[in-house]
């Protein structure tokens, strides 16, 4: 019997050693990083093994099994499934590898998030903590961080906790795992959609600064800036307004990339000094003196030499410190997306 399958092997060409070197040139060699098909060969209670082709069978523990928490193997993977994994480490003593497919997903993720900032998108998530300084959500189940100047609600921090909000993208940076986010932009751009520039509207002053007022419009929030409250000089807004007074003001720039409302009531003056002398009277002409302004900009915009320069005067710069930058907050206080 032996003789007829040494016949056999040397009638197609190979003797026991070509056919041995043979399986080794074919053998698969994996390295940490790769991604690699496998089926799932053995549910265990905190794991399973896996066939990917290697000598031994590859094992991915529960905590490596998804994005997201997992009580029981079960909820991801069943025995035969076949799907990718990500080799996470190299062969220990015993030969056997060790996979992932959290790692997969964070790289998707990350990839999805990226994509979703270049669109500028809106994205909505629910807050499940917060801290000193801010609040906590998941984003394609990253978790992201909203500073507490970017969130725009009346209600302590603690309360959002379940809440979920309309979020824009901040800051995007996977190398150092920041994922920050903006409640105020979100609502500034929802709000500004509905905005004119040359509009009266009428809101609330919410806060006031040595360089202007804060005023609420509809939840969002827009600056009346000193330099717009009246064409004669102010040495300070306190000397005008008090917190909770309601004015009519005239919105005069809209940026929604910066998420920033500017707002006036100097262009709103039928006669120079009447928002420090004779404020319902500005009132009650906003509509009429806005019409007029929404005339001398458009004259601006055609190029119509005649049109006022005042019209052009629109823009006023906000505070800096006022509203920060997506990364102002505290380093230490932007928790990681990736929850190791």
């Amino acid at each position: 019997m032996v003789n007829q399958k040494t016949t056999a092997i040397t009638e197609i060409g190979f003797t026991h050693e070509e056919f041995a070197a043979l399986l080794d040139k074919y053998d698969y060699h994996f390295s940490p990083g790769d991604i690699v098909p496998g089926t799932v060969f053995s549910i265990e209670p905190r794991g399973a093994l896996i066939d990917i082709g290697a000598k031994t069978a590859a094992y991915i523990p529960i905590q490596e099994m998804s994005i997201n928490r997992v009580d029981s193997p079960e909820e991801v993977l069943q025995s035969n499934e076949t799907r990718e994994f990500y080799i996470l480490s190299d062969e220990n003593e015993e030969g056997q590898l060790t996979l992932s497919i959290r790692r997969i997903e964070y790289m998707r993720a990350w990839e999805r998030v990226r994509q979703l900032q270049a669109e500028d998108a809106t994205v909505r998530s629910g807050v499940f903590a917060t801290n000193r300084g801010g609040a906590l959500v998941r984003i394609e189940g990253l978790r992201g961080f909203i500073p507490g100047s970017h969130i725009s609600t009346r209600k302590p921090k603690e309360d959002l906790v379940g809440e979920e909000l309309p979020l824009k993208f901040l800051e995007v940076d996977e190398e150092r795992n920041r994922l920050v986010l903006s409640h105020r932009r979100a609502l500034v751009e929802r709000k500004m959609n509905r905005l004119e520039v040359g509009e009266v509207v009428i809101g609330t002053v919410r806060g006031i600064k040595p360089y202007g007022a804060f005023i609420d419009i509809g939840g969002v929030s827009g600056l009346l800036h000193i330099s717009e409250i009246s064409h004669e000089h102010i040495d300070t807004p306190h000397s005008v307004f008090n917190v909770n007074d309601e004015v009519k003001v005239m919105i005069i720039d809209l940026d929604a990339e910066r998420g920033r409302i500017s707002l006036s009531t100097k262009q709103l003056e039928p006669e120079p000094g009447d928002m420090i002398k004779n404020r319902d009277l500005v009132y009650d002409k906003a509509e009429e003196m806005a019409a007029k302004y929404r005339e001398q900009l458009l004259a601006k915009q055609q190029g119509n030499a005649a049109a006022p320069a005042e019209a052009s005067e629109t823009v006023v710069a906000v505070a800096e410190e006022e509203i920060p930058s997506a990364t102002e907050a505290v380093e230490e206080e932007i928790p990681v997306a990736i929850e190791e």
